[in-house]
């Protein structure tokens, strides 16, 4: 059995070694990003409900995103991290109308109703990390992978690539609370102005703010359609989380609180081994 003056002494180097590892994080965090190696790199994707984002660039599709957070949390991860935004839908377009190699296979494809195949996609990607210089130092993957073969097809290629995914962040909000705040536009029939009750509510409850006339909410067709979408997206995703889960890399985010709650939450899992200290100590046992 060590001595007190052994175990004191073995305590006095650990906190000197906190005092030291917490220095060299205090400069690496200060550090120009250009400095920011591989193994620090933000190099992630975002898993959450397609919500109306089916119709890109619709008025629903917007409300999705700002109900979801994608729309906001994916810039400032973008910015704080210096990392690209890989929306895989805006890529594919881009391909297409570039009329680069993989574009044009891709045209073919769909020309013929078809779906894209995942090495195209994959490939798509790998194109984007080598040529996009916003990508040198980390990427946002938005979109990709939806199954569980493409997230293993991804993951060999970044593997192939020394760029693997660092983290897996899904962005959870219930389906109903989904589908009330999305279908909950309000239109003045006469003049065309839209409302929404989460978003942008009229000064008085259900009155047009100009003319004091009664609103009316929208049918629930959109409803039900979105409904069969989040089925359909379940069904496709939950193998993929798992997948994820099982790598380690998962984490969930309760997108339904207020984004500023939402952002603090994304942070939270970037900083999840709150330090390399802690998580020396805890591996021999003194923490």
């Amino acid at each position: 059995m060590a001595s007190p003056s052994e175990v004191s002494k073995l305590q006095e180097q650990i906190t000197k070694l906190e005092a030291r590892i917490q220095d060299l994080e205090s400069k690496q965090s200060s550090a120009p990003s250009s400095s920011v190696s591989p193994a620090e790199q933000m190099r992630m994707i975002l898993i959450g409900p397609p919500g109306a984002g089916e119709h890109n660039g619709t008025e629903e599709a917007d409300i999705a995103d700002k109900i979801l957070g994608k729309g906001t949390q994916a810039p400032r991860i973008k910015e704080k991290y210096s990392a690209c935004h890989l929306a895989t839908g805006d890529m594919l377009r881009a391909q297409v109308s570039q009329k680069t190699a993989l574009g044009r296979e891709a045209k073919k494809i769909m020309d013929q109703g078809g779906l894209v195949s995942d090495d195209i996609m994959i490939n798509m990607i790998k194109d984007e990390l080598k040529k996009n210089k916003s990508c040198e130092l980390g990427f946002i993957l938005d979109g990709f992978p939806r199954t569980v073969t493409q997230a293993e097809g991804l993951d060999s290629m970044l593997k192939d690539e020394n760029k693997p995914l660092r983290h897996a962040v899904e962005l959870k909000i219930q389906d109903q609370l989904l589908v009330d705040r999305i279908t909950g536009r309000l239109i003045h029939s006469a003049s065309g102005r839209t409302y929404h009750k989460v978003f942008s509510p009229p000064k008085e409850s259900m009155k047009d703010d100009v003319t004091g006339e009664p609103l009316i909410q929208r049918s629930d067709d959109n409803a039900e359609a979105l409904k069969k979408r989040l089925d359909t997206f379940h069904k496709q995703t939950s193998p993929v989380v798992n997948y994820y889960q099982k790598t380690g890399i998962w984490s969930g985010v309760d997108a339904s609180k207020k984004p500023d709650q939402v952002w603090k939450d994304i942070l939270g899992v970037f900083d999840a081994p709150s330090s390399t200290a802690s998580s020396i100590l805890s591996k021999i046992g003194l923490k």
